[in-house]
């Protein structure tokens, strides 16, 4: 899987990096991590925000984080939060490159990086951010398992977005659209708007 993951990204690389924000003002802008593990069926890494976070607590997310004007790209903005985050430094990451940048329902521009680590890596949550690190399979997503399906409104667009139910993480919203969206353009994945799951309206 992991081999047609990487074929498809490197054809598309030059467009998807086109489409990156870059400059000393990226005010407004975020980066995250989707990093993958280097295995037959790969695992996608996961986080739960803290509960006592003032934002999207007890949230699951993506490693990442806002830009800082110290970040000399938001590459490195998605490399130096998984680090904070997780406990993964960058020369422990292969950045297969971007993935296509997404809003928010905050009018935050977020652009997420696809990488490859170790299937042994260490990850060691912050515990000043987060509640949790875990791993959910590639191939989990992909038979879309989804308990319901979400109608977000975002730039005025009503988005219909897959949630999911792993174990004791419940994963929606930004996060599940980040991983559909690649599973579809990257792996075909035939992951839509169905109707015999419930809908659940949020705005």
């Amino acid at each position: 899987m992991l081999v047609q993951i990487e074929e498809t990204i490197s054809r598309m690389r030059g467009q998807l990096q086109a489409q990156v924000p870059s400059g000393t003002d990226l005010q407004g802008h975020a980066a995250v991590m989707l990093a993958l593990t280097d295995e037959p069926d790969p695992e996608v890494i996961l986080t739960k925000r803290s509960a006592s976070l003032s934002t999207h607590s007890g949230e699951v997310s993506l490693p990442g984080g806002r830009w800082d004007l110290t970040d000399p790209s938001l590459e490195f903005t998605a490399l130096r939060e998984t680090e904070e985050e997780i406990g993964v430094p960058a020369d422990q990451v292969r950045v297969l490159g971007p993935l296509w940048k997404r809003s928010t329902r905050w009018q935050v521009q977020v652009t997420p990086w696809l990488g490859v680590v170790s299937p042994d890596v260490k990850t060691t949550p912050n515990p000043g951010e987060l509640d949790a690190v875990f791993r959910v399979p590639l191939s989990f997503f992909l038979a879309d398992p989804r308990i319901r399906t979400d109608r977000i409104t975002i730039d005025r667009r009503a988005v219909y977005l897959p949630a999911y139910q792993f174990r004791e993480f419940e994963i929606w919203g930004f996060t599940a659209g980040v991983l559909t969206e690649f599973l579809v353009k990257i792996l075909g994945a035939s992951i839509g708007r169905r109707d015999d799951v419930p809908l659940r309206a949020l705005s």
